[in-house]
């Protein structure tokens, strides 16, 4: 498949913001993609070559791709990078540069979107010396042999900076009208893609068997389920309402959610973000392995604990875990608990539609299989009234806990959904506003004084899943010491880029913009109307967004979060509404 058909499609898809548009020219394009190609062409859109859980990155930076572009051209690095600031995508600087570049050489092999994958998959495994000269001359090649308009795609590959707003959702549609020309059929795609978490292995199956065999794909073991999410509530009263006035209730522990798969041989953890963290977590794995019970899907919380008291200690410790070295001295100085809390996968078998009641039995028959002190069942309890239910949140707050889960005690595990057979109340439920909010970095201001040097404020935002877009919400300074944000300032200049991101929606001027990626924990006392944020845009008063009143850092920065993961806005207008009493 040549990439100048790829290229027209995306050019167009460049000029529109609807989804019902871009769905289309989607459908246009797999429809003129290869059956064997389909998975790769998903990839590439998506910005990686092979699913997240897989860990693979092609390791090509900008700084590679300004030199290569400075050779190419005959300008100099420091021109290119003026460009970029200008222009704010290197795609485009690469297609404005060559533009301008009278054509010397012949296109000696025709640019295909095999040739750039298979490209693209030998530079993810190269390694040791010498291996980012490899890398420079294997990425140059592509450029070589195309147009300046095909460079500026190849590089938006690369960096999986495609700009064109295409969340997963989008793609499932065009998948479904593409090869059934039915999008109700999308349900069955989404089904699929949340226990098998690679949409290029359901569209190649798709395209390939067509939708019978994609309704086979079940779970399997060492490929991470996308995990069921929990809805939120204000009270213990709505809680139980929502459960049928009758509910399983567990600590909500504030530590890592994990995802163990175990064989009599091998143990994988993953991250709810889908990353492998075995290597993060070998006592886990350890601990795992005593379970005498063959072949299981486990789902735990793990929580960083003081040594000499076993006290839980915040989810920020945990996150010394994250470092490449020192592994064993960091276990030694931060020893951790398994709380295990539900079971998808036992005996060769799938549990996620056993009713909860039924897993937590089936889960403390494995866990009673452990010899393994730090492996443990998470506490729980069946409650019928308010007054229990408030009684056990005590209880929990009391144990070190951030709150609790309430859990319809009928339902089945949702992979992927998000809805309210699951409900979390925190330790803020009876605070002016009824929880945290996981909100994304997307902008910085330079501080003065003590925070010269570092941000003083940083600019924060919602997820609006439909759009597929970040849309601001609030500026925060408060509850940061001056090591937080002086690891902030640094981590942030990895996503540093010269223009507000073309996923973002801000009104406001900032010193810095960032590619959103960094999600960090905030309390506010409430959710206020204002004009300035695009987070809630006219949901409740026209020319009106939603913002955060005292915004303050929990100190918690969720490196086990996705951007995609944050509050959504459309939970920001409900927590507004509830907490003004409006009637939905």
């Amino acid at each position: 498949m040549d990439l100048s058909v790829i290229v027209k499609i995306l050019d167009e898809m460049e000029q529109t913001t609807s989804r019902l548009e871009l769905t289309n020219y989607l459908v246009t394009l797999f429809k003129n993609t290869p059956s064997q190609l389909i998975d790769k062409v998903i990839y590439l859109i998506q910005g990686k070559i092979r699913p997240d859980y897989e860990g693979i990155e092609m390791g090509i930076a900008e700084k590679m791709i300004i030199k290569i572009i400075s050779q190419i051209s005959d300008i100099s690095s420091s021109k290119a990078y003026q460009k970029y600031h200008e222009i704010g995508d290197l795609g485009s600087v690469a297609e404005t540069i060559l533009k301008n570049k009278i054509q010397t050489t012949l296109f000696h092999e025709k640019v295909t979107m095999e040739r750039i994958y298979l490209t693209f998959d030998k530079i993810s495994k190269i390694t040791g010396k010498g291996s980012q000269e490899i890398k420079l001359k294997l990425f140059a090649s592509l450029f070589n042999d195309s147009s300046p308009e095909e460079c500026k795609y190849i590089i938006r590959f690369a960096l999986g900076t495609l700009r064109l707003g295409i969340a997963e959702s989008t793609i499932m549609d065009a998948l479904a009208l593409a090869f059934t020309s039915d999008k109700k059929n999308r349900k069955i795609l989404e089904s699929a893609y949340n226990v098998s978490s690679d949409l290029g292995r359901v569209s190649k199956i798709l395209a390939n068997q067509g939708l019978k065999a994609v309704s086979a794909i079940k779970i399997e073991l060492f490929i991470p389920i996308r995990p069921m999410l929990a809805e939120r509530v204000r009270t213990a009263k709505d809680a139980l309402e929502k459960s049928a006035g009758k509910a399983a209730v567990e600590f909500k522990i504030d530590g890592e959610r994990v995802q163990i798969h175990k064989t009599d041989k091998k143990v994988q953890i993953f991250s709810r973000s889908l990353e492998n963290v075995t290597h993060y977590y070998p006592d886990v794995a350890e601990a795992s392995r005593t379970i005498n019970f063959k072949n299981i899907i486990i789902e735990a919380e793990v929580v960083a604990i003081n040594k000499n008291t076993e006290e839980f200690l915040p989810f920020q410790e945990l996150m010394h875990r994250r470092r490449k070295h020192d592994i064993k001295k960091i276990m030694e100085n931060y020893p951790v608990f398994v709380n295990v809390f539900d079971i998808l996968y036992a005996s060769g078998k799938d549990k996620t539609n056993l009713p909860y009641i039924e897993r937590r039995e089936l889960l403390k028959e494995v866990i009673t299989k452990s010899v393994d002190r730090r492996l443990s069942l998470i506490q729980q309890r069946i409650v019928g009234t308010v007054k229990e239910l408030e009684k056990f949140i005590a209880k929990a707050i009391e144990n070190g806990c951030e709150g609790v889960m309430v859990k319809q005690i009928n339902s089945a595990y949702r992979a992927g959904a998000r809805e309210f057979a699951w409900i979390k109340i925190k330790r803020e439920y009876r605070s002016e506003l009824a929880d945290t909010l996981d909100l994304v970095i997307i902008g910085g201001s330079y501080g003065r004084g003590r925070r010269v040097g570092k941000y003083g404020a940083l600019l924060l935002a919602v997820y609006d899943k439909k759009e597929n877009v970040f849309k601001s919400v609030c500026k925060v300074g408060s509850g940061f010491t001056d090591e937080v944000l002086q690891e902030l300032f640094k981590e942030l200049g990895k996503y540093m880029i010269p223009k507000k991101h073309p996923r973002v929606y801000s009104k406001l001027d900032m010193d810095s913009w960032f590619v959103p990626t960094i999600v960090i924990e905030i309390i506010a006392s409430e959710i206020t109307l204002s004009p300035e944020y695009d987070a809630g845009m006219n949901s409740i008063r026209e020319g009106f967004g939603l913002s955060l009143r005292f915004p303050k850092f929990t100190k918690k920065i969720r490196l086990d979060k996705n951007p995609q993961d944050i509050t959504e806005e459309t939970e920001l207008v409900e927590m507004y509404r509830k907490q003004r009493n409006i009637k939905l």
